[in-house]
Parts: C-alpha cells; sequence; structure tokens
C-alpha cells in the first residue's frame, strides 16, 4: 500500500527494499563483509569451546587423588584457556579495525547514493518537503545502516552460532538437557521477534513524529525574521510543543511496550535456569553427569541468558532502525518526476530560437495554468513576459527549464524538443537571474564562478566588475573570499542581486531569463546595472518576467499573459495605441496613479481577481 504525505505519494516498502539499498552501499567491499563474518564466526565457535576446558578443569579437581600431578595437569589445562582467550582478544582487535573502515566506507556510499538521487528529484518534489526533514532521512539512513550491521554482526549471527554450538556440544553429553535448552531458546527468541514485529507500527510512528518535530524546528529557524516580524514568538513555540508533545507521547507508549517485554524475558530466564539444574541434579545422582557438567552448563546458561536478554533490544534496535531507513528508501524508490529520456543527447544551440507548441500545464491534472500557448521567439530577439500575479508566467519559465513537465504541447530550442535532451545540456545553455537569488553559504568568489567550471581568478572580478559587485565587495573584511551566511543572508537584496547577475555574466549562456532582476534594487543600483544588463543581453536570446513596466520598453516585443493566456503582444507603443490593451491598463497604473473606481471597466476588475491567486506556486 502506498503511503500519502505532503501531496507525495509514497511507493510502500519492503524489508527486501531495505536490504537492496543497503547493499548498494555494501558491494564494493563485499570480501570485506565475508571476511568479518568469518572473523565472527571464529571468535563465537572459540568462545563456546573455552568453556570445555573449565569443565574438564572442575572434574579432574573432584576425581583429583595424586595433587602435585593434579596440579600439572590443571596448569596445562589453564594454559590452553589463556591460549584460546589470546586468540579470542586478537580475532577481536582485528574485527574492531576492519568494522571501522567497512562500516565508514559503507555510510558515505550510502550517503552520497541517497544524496546523488535526492538531488535528482525535481523542483515540485522540494517544494512538498521540509529541508531540515531531508537532512535527516539522509543522515538517519546512513546511520540505520550502522546500527543493522552491529546488531547483525555482534548479536544476530553471534547469538545464531552460540546457540547452535552449545546445543551440539551438549548434545553429545546429554540429549535431553540439550533439547531443553534447544526449545527454550525456540520459545524465547519466538516470543521476542513477534512482539517486535508487532511492535514496529508504533517504532514507525516515532520515526515519523521525529521527522516531524525536527522539520518544524528547521522550518521556524530558518524563517527566525519573519517570526520575529510578525511577533509570532508564542504561537511557534506553542506550535512547537504541540509535535514535542506528541513525539513524547509515542515515545512514552514505546518505552512501556520494550518494558512489559523485558518483564516477558525475566520470566523465561529465571525458569530455564531452575528446570534445567532441576533435571541435570537428577542425571547427577544417576552418575550420567558429572560435577564439571554443572560448571558448563552455568557458563553456558550465563552466556546464553545473557545473549537472549539483549535479543529484545537487538529487535528493537533493528525495527527503529529499519524504520528510520524506510523513510529514505521510499524517496529513492519514488521514481523522478523528470527523467532524460533513453538516449537523449546534449542539446546544440547555434542560434537560440525558442518555439512553445500548443503547450498546456495543470497542475495535479486538475488546475490549469497554461492554455494552448504557442509562441515564437527569434535568435538574439529580447521579448518580455508581463501579465497579473498568478498569470503563469513564472510556470512558463521553469517549464523552459524543465523543473516541470508539460501537460502537452512542445518547447523547441533550434528545433530541438527540449524533452528529447538531457537536463544537463539544457540548463548549460539557459543562464537564469532570478528575483530571490539564493546563494551558498560559500565565499563570494565561489558563488560567483558557481556557473563555470574552472573559472579563473580574474574571470570572477572582471564579471563582478560588470555587475557592479565590486562596488561592496570593497567594504567586505576578506573582499572576494568573504562568506555570505546561509542562503545569503549577510548580504542585501540587491547585494544577492547583482551577485546573480555576475554569476549570468560569467555563465555567458546563448539563452537569458531575467525574472525581475532588478527588483530588489534602488535607484542608483537600478541605473549601475541597467549598463550591466544591456551588455549581458547582446546576442543573446532573452526572456525577462516583468512587473515594473519601466524596464521593458526597449524590450524586442513583449507578451501579454492572463489566465493562462497570451492575450496580446507588440512593441511597447504598438500595445499602448491599442485603448483596450491590458498592457495600456497596466502601465497607466504604474505610470500616472491609480484608477478611479468608477473608471476601472469588468476587464481590469478580473485581472485584480486573477492577480490574487498565485497559481503556478502551488
Amino acid at each position: 500500500m502506498e503511503k500519502m504525505q505532503k501531496n507525495i505519494i509514497y511507493p510502500k516498502v519492503s524489508f527486501w527494499d531495505i536490504t537492496r539499498a543497503f547493499w548498494r552501499g555494501i558491494r564494493p567491499q563485499k570480501w570485506s563483509l565475508f571476511f568479518l563474518l568469518f572473523l565472527v564466526l571464529a571468535i563465537n565457535i572459540i568462545s563456546v569451546i573455552t568453556p570445555l576446558f573449565y569443565k574438564q578443569f572442575f572434574d579432574v579437581i573432584t576425581l583429583a587423588q595424586d595433587k602435585a600431578q593434579t596440579a600439572q595437569s590443571l596448569i596445562w589445562i589453564i594454559t590452553q584457556i589463556a591460549i584460546l582467550h589470546g586468540i579470542v582478544w586478537v580475532l577481536y582487535r582485528l574485527h574492531a579495525v576492519f568494522t571501522a573502515g567497512f562500516q565508514s566506507s559503507t555510510m558515505a556510499r550510502l550517503k552520497q547514493q541517497s544524496y546523488d538521487y535526492l538531488m535528482k528529484h525535481s523542483y515540485g518534489f522540494f517544494t512538498n518537503n521540509f529541508t531540515g526533514s531531508m537532512v535527516q532521512r539522509v543522515n538517519r539512513f546512513a546511520r540505520s545502516f550502522e546500527r543493522i550491521s552491529d546488531q547483525v554482526f555482534w548479536d544476530m549471527f553471534s547469538l545464531a552460532i552460540r546457540v547452535t554450538s552449545i546445543i551440539i556440544i551438549v548434545y553429545f553429553i546429554n540429549q535431553w538437557v540439550a533439547l531443553v535448552i534447544l526449545a527454550w531458546s525456540v520459545v524465547f527468541v519466538a516470543f521476542n521477534i513477534f512482539f517486535s514485529r508487532w511492535k514496529i507500527k508504533y517504532d514507525l510512528k516515532v520515526a515519523e513524529a521525529d521527522s516531524k518535530a525536527t522539520g518544524y524546528l528547521s522550518d521556524t529557524i530558518a524563517n527566525q525574521n519573519a517570526v520575529s516580524l510578525f511577533a509570532k514568538f508564542n504561537f511557534e513555540s506553542q506550535g512547537y510543543k504541540n509535535v514535542t508533545d506528541a513525539q513524547a507521547k509515542i515515545t512514552r507508549f514505546n518505552w512501556n511496550l520494550s518494558a512489559v517485554i523485558e518483564a516477558g524475558q525475566a520470566l523465561l530466564g529465571f525458569s530455564i535456569e531452575f528446570f534445567l539444574f532441576y533435571f541435570t541434579i537428577k542425571y547427577w545422582q544417576q552418575g550420567l553427569v558429572t560435577v564439571g557438567f554443572f560448571v558448563l552448563l552455568q557458563a553456558y546458561l550465563i552466556n546464553l541468558i545473557d545473549q537472549l536478554w539483549g535479543f529484545t533490544r537487538v529487535i528493537r534496535n533493528v525495527y527503529s532502525a529499519y524504520a528510520d531507513a524506510k523513510e529514505m528508501v521510499e524517496i529513492m524508490k519514488l521514481p523522478h518526476e523528470i527523467v532524460d529520456v533513453l538516449g537523449a543527447g546534449d542539446l546544440a544551440v547555434k542560434n537560440g530560437a525558442i518555439e512553445f507548441k500548443k503547450l498546456q500545464f495543470s497542475f495535479n491534472k486538475t488546475r490549469k495554468v497554461l492554455n494552448n500557448i504557442n509562441l515564437v521567439i527569434k535568435p538574439g530577439e529580447k521579448v518580455a513576459l508581463i501579465g497579473p500575479s498568478g498569470a503563469g508566467k513564472t510556470t512558463f519559465i521553469k517549464l523552459l527549464l524543465r523543473l516541470y513537465s508539460p501537460t502537452s504541447g512542445q518547447i523547441l530550442i533550434d528545433g530541438q524538443d527540449i524533452q528529447m535532451v538531457t537536463q544537463d545540456s539544457l540548463r548549460q545553455n539557459i543562464s537564469m537571474v532570478p528575483q530571490d537569488p539564493v546563494l551558498f553559504h560559500r565565499t563570494l568568489a565561489e558563488n560567483i564562478g558557481y556557473g563555470k567550471p574552472n573559472t579563473t581568478k580574474k574571470e570572477i572580478e572582471r564579471a563582478a566588475k560588470l555587475a557592479h559587485c565590486h562596488e561592496f565587495i570593497k567594504n567586505l573584511p576578506f573582499g572576494l573570499e568573504t562568506f555570505v551566511g546561509e542562503r545569503g543572508i549577510k548580504l542585501s537584496g540587491g547585494e544577492r542581486q547583482r551577485v546573480a547577475i555576475a554569476r549570468a555574466i560569467l555563465k555567458n549562456a546563448p539563452i537569458l531569463i531575467l525574472d525581475e532582476a532588478t527588483s530588489s534594487l534602488d535607484s542608483h543600483s537600478e541605473m549601475l546595472i541597467q549598463d550591466a544588463l544591456s551588455n549581458l543581453m547582446k546576442n543573446k536570446t532573452t526572456i525577462v518576467i516583468a512587473h515594473r513596466l519601466s524596464t521593458i520598453q526597449k524590450m524586442d516585443r513583449i507578451v501579454v499573459i492572463d489566465g493562462g493566456k497570451i492575450i496580446e503582444e507588440g512593441g511597447h507603443s504598438q500595445l499602448l495605441q491599442n485603448e483596450k490593451s491590458l498592457y495600456k491598463k497596466l502601465w497607466t497604473l504604474q505610470a500616472g496613479g491609480f484608477l478611479a473606481e468608477e473608471d476601472e471597466d469588468p476587464a481590469s476588475a478580473e485581472s485584480s481577481d486573477v492577480a490574487k491567486e498565485e497559481v503556478e506556486e502551488e
């Protein structure tokens, strides 16, 4: 059964799905895994054999007649015990060294594999998930492997070896005692497995509650400024309290269930000790077992009870780790929404012509955003997209960048369907300056040079000057080597936008998209950057999204979108000549002040209603 969460339907994940996901990380070191299993096997077999020498030790003492000769025998026995302990000590050290290398390398690969798959999910996927939750899932996935491998190697595998070895050894001494140990072990293990499997649904709820609390925490920390500005501290504090209280409630219930199973274990533990010694005493009366057998039996019982007592914890940890891994494997099983077709080639851009043919797009197949868009942009042409908020302008651009896939229709660049080329080659040929640039918490130089591999410092400095970044960079403590903070928070909105422009200048792609590229700039900064943008747009096919119409007067063509359709297009002067033009109404509003209510016709009112809906950001 598939699980729906935050508008995403996650596929069902089985135990074998998680095992296969782990195996992909293990496979490059599979021989290390087999060697570790061999070491665990050797350690446990030697550990089970060692108590036989203690049995022999006490049998020699009880049958001793010549103390001098007996002492020599005893010394030889404890020497053999010491040798066995020494071998186990060496094997343990080898296991520790190989485990450290094996687990750390495998965890790194698992993180890399989950990161690579996660980052190829679509723009829509990330808009429906908390960043903090995604970070937690990647880290939990790697840690869950560490926990499961520890439990499997040192608990489950070790337990299987020890129980099997002990039963075989005891069987050759007394069959009935061996059968009692076998029956008790089966009951103990079955009880633990049954109870733990029943309890897994609550372990999953604990993991989900933890993810929810982490996501809420991440969301509010990332928006701390908004919380302060809207005086919402008490509201958010109560919201966080609600999710942590819910987490505490399910966690407390889970821990109480664990206490129940421990009580059942204790009952089984002292029961087996009583019954085994009761039967063994009977056999001792009949001369069928020696005193040394009591010592052997006690050593085995202590070992088994210790191993089996922790079996509940082992099962609980395995299922808990399973629940942690499950959340990441759900994402790794979820098909990528935007994928390259088989045999997709690289986009070759010679002229930069763009054509939208019968393009339609709907969110969730229910809310139509773009309807039958037909538009041809000539090589080197500068086209502005304008219209009310919610008209579909941003979605238009996201489809061109293949952040979404169209419901129907085609987008062609130089006659090549962008669905048939690789996403990387498409985006390498497009530069974009977004309305709200988000920077990495890295240096300014790294952020500016992000769009061009192996760029030189000289090229970065030139791009920074062309974008007028040098005017604020010169006042920073470390210049281009200054870290900008998470999401570029140390810079103002205008400074971040200039960095984004410098990045686009350096990338120098044949197609350029400007999404309100000067919206965060003051008049002085805008004047400085307009020249840089003019140089940037030379010989490039350019699409500009603008609300401030004064910035697009010199565009070759202005395309007006409303209600998901192109309702008019033409040059600035041409559109102003049409009295019924929406462009003219918008221009009049910005250039001449607000129209009186009585002068506003129904068409303008309808546009105002559309502006209230930010459909493309659903």
